[in-house]
């Protein structure tokens, strides 16, 4: 008999491991304030800027933080890199809700090494007497026949928020993310760019509108592929969506504000439209005026993403400089409210990508995000956010992993079964 209980407790035992097994973690996905403002990345660690480059924080590759600057701030943080990879740290400032902005607000990221070498650099600004959640980054490109920046150590990353007179007094919420891009494993090649290029906004999207809200963060952003989606924007409200783009493929971008019943006010800066690359750079952006009547809105065409782009003096093209996820976002001006109501107005995003997609540029390891996979394609046509695909393949990894333990549990009863039956026999 106690040979008989002691095998029960031993498949007790094992049963109750094999369960625990399946209980995986979660990941940490985007959650957005009860405000239904800006969504910031739920894995995000807290990070309190430096006013001094020495007394800076350090951040990690890979990981998403937290911070926050007051008005006229300038903070330092720190990273520390090899001389091998180009690194890129992004900044999204997140003002309060319907907050005022003067001309020239906005945020400058830079990038310099312990000798006060500048980098890389880049600033955005509002197009607006209100604000909206911009994004802006520094990088650290290694250069063919460039000894700047190329050292390994420490290098520091200065956020500056750039205030006038009259604008937002309130601190800004700031989400920084921190990125390194592989080297190459022989050298790039031709730094030059082509000459000829589309240049020309191609034809619309056939099949009629489809359905897709946006989300409300870089890190919810709705994927999209190339068509034409509908969803209704509140004024003062943002809606992000994102677009895989690979080597060789040009991006184009329109977006269309319906009509209003309400009146025929005239509104300046009524509708803002902004791209973002893949590390979260800032690419372009462009406002319309709205009167009540349809209007229409087209960011300036890019060239072809391709590597040499990041050796253009021209911070657009610049930009345009891997294959990876491009942000698109919208925002209503909050005076809209004033003079339509605060009821959703329709708007229709029309994407195309056109292009073949190229070889990607010989890495010495692997791209990361700044690559287009096939999973990616599927996010894209499903409608899938970062978070939605995370959760499915955890739950592909649970359903393998429940199959697989599952059937061991079997065995493992069945052998106590026969046990049991062996000693109860004898």
């Amino acid at each position: 008999m106690k040979r008989q209980r002691g095998t029960g407790r031993a498949a007790g035992a094992l049963a109750t491991a094999l369960c625990a097994g399946l209980a995986l973690p979660g990941g940490a996905w985007a959650a957005a304030g009860s405000d239904g403002g800006y969504a910031f990345d739920g894995g995000a660690q807290q990070v309190k800027g430096a006013v001094s480059n020495l007394d800076a924080a350090q951040l990690k590759a890979g990981q998403t933080y937290r911070s926050s600057i007051k008005k006229d701030g300038k903070l330092y943080y720190r990273v520390d890199l090899d001389t091998k990879q180009n690194a890129y740290v992004s900044v999204v400032a997140v003002p309060g809700n319907g907050a005022k902005a003067a001309y020239g607000d906005g945020i400058k990221v830079s990038m310099q090494d312990g000798s006060n070498n500048r980098c890389g650099y880049q600033s955005t600004s509002f197009p607006g007497a209100f604000t909206r959640p911009i994004a802006a980054y520094a990088h650290r490109t290694i250069e063919p026949e460039s000894t700047s920046c190329t050292q390994a150590g420490a290098y520091y990353v200065l956020v500056e928020r750039e205030a006038k007179d009259g604008s937002d007094g309130g601190d800004w919420d700031l989400e920084i993310r921190y990125l390194t891009e592989p080297g190459l494993s022989k050298a790039p090649g031709p730094t030059a760019l082509p000459s000829d290029w589309a240049s020309g906004t191609p034809q619309p999207p056939a099949g009629g509108p489809q359905r897709r809200d946006g989300g409300a963060g870089f890190g919810d952003a709705t994927s999209l592929t190339q068509g034409e989606w509908r969803t209704d924007l509140a004024p003062g409200r943002t809606v992000y969506y994102r677009v895989p783009v690979d080597w060789g493929q040009q991006l184009f971008a329109t977006a269309e504000l319906g009509s209003s019943p309400a009146g025929d006010a005239y509104v300046s800066n009524a509708l803002v439209l902004s791209l973002e690359n893949p590390a979260r750079g800032h690419v372009d952006q462009d406002s319309m005026t709205y009167s009540g009547d349809p209007a229409t809105l087209a960011l300036d065409p890019e060239r072809p993403v391709a590597y040499e782009n990041r050796f253009a003096s021209t911070d657009s093209t610049s930009a345009m400089r891997f294959a990876g996820w491009y942000y698109l976002s919208a925002t209503l001006s909050p005076e809209l409210a004033k003079a339509y109501g605060d009821k959703p107005l329709p708007l229709t995003l029309r994407v195309n990508v056109t292009g073949q997609a190229k070889p990607a540029p010989p890495y010495a390891g692997p791209a990361g995000v700044f690559s287009v996979t096939a999973d990616d394609r599927d996010a894209a046509a499903s409608g899938q956010n970062a978070g939605e695909v995370e959760r499915s393949g955890t739950l592909k990894v649970v359903g393998v992993a429940g199959i697989g333990a599952g059937s061991v549990l079997l065995l493992g009863l069945g052998a106590w079964w026969f046990l049991a039956r062996r000693t109860g026999s004898s």
